[in-house]
């Protein structure tokens, strides 16, 4: 079977960077066409600063990463520096990029890719805010019916809001573009913190990170280590889930994975509420389903699949 040809939409973020590494190790399941930087845990500047530092970490240079855009829809940015760090990827020493940025809009890139292939060819895999993903789709219509499949990590039911009470990070920081999304009619997977908090990078699992004794390996387990203090305080558990990685995984392996297709609807006129993902998983509204709405993973496969596929690298 052919690769699957994916777009990236990324903010890394430490857990950013862990899934570009695992797409970027997994050639034989996934063809990764570019990367769209968004502003979301840190802003623009930083965000497309690191997706390349991430590319010459895997020693990828030759992966295009495009700057996209740098604030929400209709409102202010809200950043994650207290829990990523000033640079997004606190943690291990890196080296700036020597590679340039790819020149043109990220939205621009993600619009020209999908009229280029052929239709249902190219997945997009946003990871972070989906401004650049629903501003693509208020631009240029037509590539709704030519995305394969939109795997995104975003949203919770059970697990409830981490930046406020109802909302999760991604789709607080901008729920219009999330609210465009999930109303486009296209073919999506959700990866909300229910399945995500359950892919805890515990000490041992981390220890096996260090272990593949590698520039890549010890990268790892150096952002896991900076960005688990806040996870671990917070939360009381035994280390900090990695969000985004799950998205690349399902692309690789998705019997690792369950839920339920349900309608997903987002909150974006309430103050108390906004962002919120209200997904119908009882089933209690006639609101037809929209999204495959992740809720189980199989955290010791995932953790296998993803320590042997960074020993690639």
């Amino acid at each position: 079977m052919a690769a699957r040809k994916i777009i990236i939409d990324t903010d890394p973020g430490q857990d950013d960077a862990v899934a570009i590494l695992l797409a970027l190790a997994s050639p034989d399941e996934i063809e990764v066409l570019g990367l769209t930087a968004v502003a979301g845990n840190v802003p623009l500047e930083l965000t497309a600063k690191n997706a390349r530092i991430v590319c010459e970490l895997a020693g990828r240079p030759d992966i295009p990463v495009y700057a996209g855009c740098d604030r929400p829809m209709n409102r202010e940015l809200v950043t994650a520096e207290h829990v990523h760090g000033k640079t997004g990827l606190d943690g291990p020493v890196l080296p700036d990029p020597e590679m340039p940025l790819a020149d043109g809009h990220g939205v621009d890139f993600i619009i020209d890719t999908l009229r280029a292939h052929a239709p249902g060819t190219v997945t997009l895999c946003p990871l972070g805010p989906l401004t650049n993903i629903a501003t693509a789709i208020e631009k240029a219509p037509d590539i709704v019916e030519r995305v394969q499949q939109i795997v995104l990590m975003g949203g919770a039911y059970f697990e409830v809001g981490n930046i406020t009470p109802a909302a999760e990070f991604n789709i607080y920081v901008d729920p219009q573009a999330a609210d465009i999304v999930f109303k486009s009619g296209a073919d999506i997977v959700v990866m909300p913190l229910d399945v995500t908090h359950d892919a805890l990078v515990t000490p041992h699992r981390n220890d096996a990170f260090r272990a593949l004794d590698s520039k890549v390996g010890h990268a790892v387990a150096e952002m896991t280590d900076f960005f688990e203090r806040f996870d671990k305080e917070k939360y009381g558990s035994d280390g900090a889930p990695l969000h985004d990685p799950c998205v690349t995984a399902y692309l690789i392996q998705p019997e690792l994975f369950s839920g339920r297709f349900v309608n997903v609807q987002i909150e974006t006129r309430s103050p108390l509420t906004m962002g919120m993902t209200v997904a119908d998983w009882w089933g209690v509204t006639d609101h037809p389903p929209n999204a495959l709405f992740i809720s189980d993973v199989d955290a010791d496969g995932f953790f296998k699949l993803l320590t042997e596929r960074l020993a690639r690298l």
